[in-house]
Formats: structure tokens, sequence, C-alpha cells
């Protein structure tokens, strides 16, 4: 079936149901069993049978059981967070003594855990250009025993040959993993590009309301059994309502994320244009370095990005930013709402060196009308000129 047959489709039974189209919310923390024989006869391995609370139940299965689907996956699993997925994740392929890759324009949280915390645990973390692609093969040691990706950065947005990153870490039997909260299932079919184990923070487009914190990790068969196993041994779940939510907000990410893409194009071509702007950072601009790894990876993109203002002072940046009316300042993004930051980039580097000294402004780009956005970031920018 194509996407959008599958995005309505897959992840519910109503025969099972009732008739009802959508799985109901399943609240459960005890599972009881008919005779002690069943109880004690539960196969270990086997986390899509109910079991005990933590482990899901019919909801937060539906919810995986379509994500995976869409995505191409063998498996996936619903967490509390996209930290947590990432987290947990991470931890199924590296233990004291062995080395990890990550890419340099990881998402911040990403390197605060592995710098906090697996570093201090033993694990070995070397951060990579994320413009490496095959060149990757220079830094594997014989104790590598994951790379992680993201692409684009969710900051900086560069483009990664993902590709070319798993060539040489299959041809080594190292897995790949990839914060793939950016493309999401609908627009980056991951498996496809080499990645092993796809990581979504599910609080933005597949939720895509604003309002339920959740993590899903999607994998291929390979390393479904030891990730599923890691997860449950730290305790990490979710529950029927947020996933009942998700599942719900899913069934429309197509059609969102279309509008949204169009929305950010008007917006990002018109940034180009405007003298205050030193770059657009956004690989579905042709003019962005990475655009044709994006036209050859992704079947569309998500309406976040970045772009670069040339020089200008503390206060003038506040003005521009605290005249808006339609961004509202937050970090999330994937909701129906547009959202600015100014992040710094400069201490979230290690491995390569950000070129530009102007701020950087990252933009998410909700289902408002478009023209009204433009007129609101008109607005904003002409607080430049007036502020010092």
């Amino acid at each position: 079936m194509k996407k959008d047959t599958l995005l309505g489709r897959s992840g519910r039974d109503p025969q099972q149901n009732a008739g009802a189209i959508n799985t109901p919310v399943y609240r459960a923390s005890t599972i009881v069993f008919p005779d002690i024989e069943t109880y004690a006869s539960r196969p270990s391995n086997d986390y899509k049978i109910p079991r005990y609370g933590i482990h899901g139940n019919p909801t937060t299965w539906a919810l995986e059981e379509a994500v995976s689907k869409m995505e191409g996956g063998y498996n996936a699993v619903a967490v509390c967070s996209g930290l947590a997925a990432i987290s947990a994740a991470l931890c199924a392929f590296v233990t004291a003594g062995d080395h990890l890759l990550i890419t340099d324009s990881v998402y911040g949280p990403t390197r605060t855990f592995c710098d906090k915390r697996l570093a201090t645990f033993g694990v070995e973390i070397q951060y990579f250009d994320p413009q490496i692609g095959g060149a990757i093969s220079k830094l594997i040691k014989s104790n590598t025993k994951a790379i992680f990706c993201e692409s684009p950065g969710s900051l900086t947005f560069e483009m990664q040959d993902i590709t070319a990153i798993a060539h040489e870490a299959h041809a080594r039997n190292i897995p790949v993993l990839a914060d793939t909260t950016w493309g999401t299932p609908y627009f980056f079919r991951s498996f496809d590009a080499g990645v092993d184990v796809s990581i979504h923070a599910g609080t933005k487009y597949i939720v895509g309301h604003s309002d339920v914190m959740l993590g899903v990790i999607v994998t291929n068969e390979k390393y479904w059994l030891p990730l599923r196993q890691t997860v449950a041994d730290y305790g990490y779940c979710s529950n029927g309502d947020d996933c009942y939510l998700a599942l719900r907000g899913f069934r429309t990410i197509g059609v969102r994320m279309k509008q949204q893409m169009h929305n950010a194009l008007q917006v990002a071509q018109w940034l180009q244009q405007h003298r205050l702007v030193k770059r657009v950072l956004y690989p579905a601009l042709e003019s962005d370095p990475g655009h044709q790894l994006w036209k050859r990876d992704f079947q569309g993109a998500a309406s976040l990005f970045s772009f670069v203002l040339h020089p200008v002072s503390k206060p003038q940046l506040a003005a521009f930013v605290n005249t808006l009316e339609l961004f509202g300042i937050g970090s999330s993004w994937g909701g129906y709402e547009s959202l600015i930051t100014v992040p710094q980039i400069s201490g979230l580097r290690t491995a390569t060196t950000w070129p530009n000294d102007g701020p950087v402004i990252r933009l998410h780009i909700g289902l408002e009308d478009p023209e009204d956005l433009i007129a609101d970031l008109e607005r904003g920018l002409a607080q430049l000129n007036k502020s010092n």
C-alpha cells in the first residue's frame, strides 16, 4: 500500500475492538492470568502479548505498528520522551571500553547525555564532521560499537550521507543509529538509506499537536530484541492515553507535513532575499549545500529550519524576537503553531568549527498562513535598525 493508505489502515483492527475504528485507550498496570501454568509460561522475549503494564498494551502496540510499517522497519517501541528513546537506543549498543561515533551537529541533549553519562561510564565518545560521508572509515576503531547520525542537524541543518556512512559501518558489522525526527517516517524511509535503528521524538510531528511527550524507536529485525530488552531493563515505557493521542495525530501527519513544508518554503525563500539575512539553512532550498542529498534520500522536508543574520547587537536581536506576534518562543517543534528560538552554536561543536559570526535563528513554521508569518517577520526585522 502507498504511504497515505498505510497512515489510515495500519495499527488498527476494528473487529478486535467491537467494530471501533480506533484502538481504544487501555490503562493497565497489572495483567491477570487464568491459571498458574499460563502465568509461569509467559514468553520472556515476546513483547507484543499482555504481560505487565510496563511492557505495553494494545494501544501502545497499535502506535508502534503504525509507525514501524510507515517507516519500513521490523518493529518499534514507544517510550516516554524523545531523549528517553535516544538514551535507551545508545545504551543498547555501548558499554565501558566501547567507542561511539556521533555527528558533531547532534541534538544538544544527546551530546549532554553522551558527555555526562556515557563518558562517565567508560564509553569513549568521538564526534565527527556531519559531512564526512564514507570517510567515516578513517575514524572507526576495533572497539567502535555504533555510529550515531542526525540528518539534517536540528540547529544547523547539515545533511549527512547516511548511505555512505552505513556502507562503511555495515562492512564492519557496526550498527547505524539515527535521530530521524526531522524527516519523520512519512518523509524519510530510513531503513532504505541503511539505518538500523531509527529514533523519533514523537512529541513533535508524530503527535503534531504540542500536547504529548513521547519517543519512538524503530529497528530492523537484527537489532529488535537487544533494543527492546534494553528498554525493558531501564523501565522506560509509554501509556495508553499518550499513545492514543499520538496515533490520532499520526493519522494526519501526511496532510500536515505537506502543508507545513509548503508554508516553510515560502517563508525560507522570502528570508533568502532579505538584506539583513546572511544565509538560510534549509536543505529543501536548491541553494543549500545539502540539497542534492536531501533530494536523493527524502520525500519531503520538515518545516523546521534556521537562518543566519548579519552580526547585530543583543538589544537588536531581542527587539526582533520580542516584536513577533505569531512566533512563540519555545524549544519544541512539530506542532501546528510557529515557534522561534535563538540557539548558541559555538559551544555545541568539538569536531568542527561553526563558520558564521552572526546569530542563528531557528524557526518552526506551523499551519498559519505563510503571508501572515512573513509579515510578522518583516515587522520584527524592521526593529533591527531601530534598536542599538
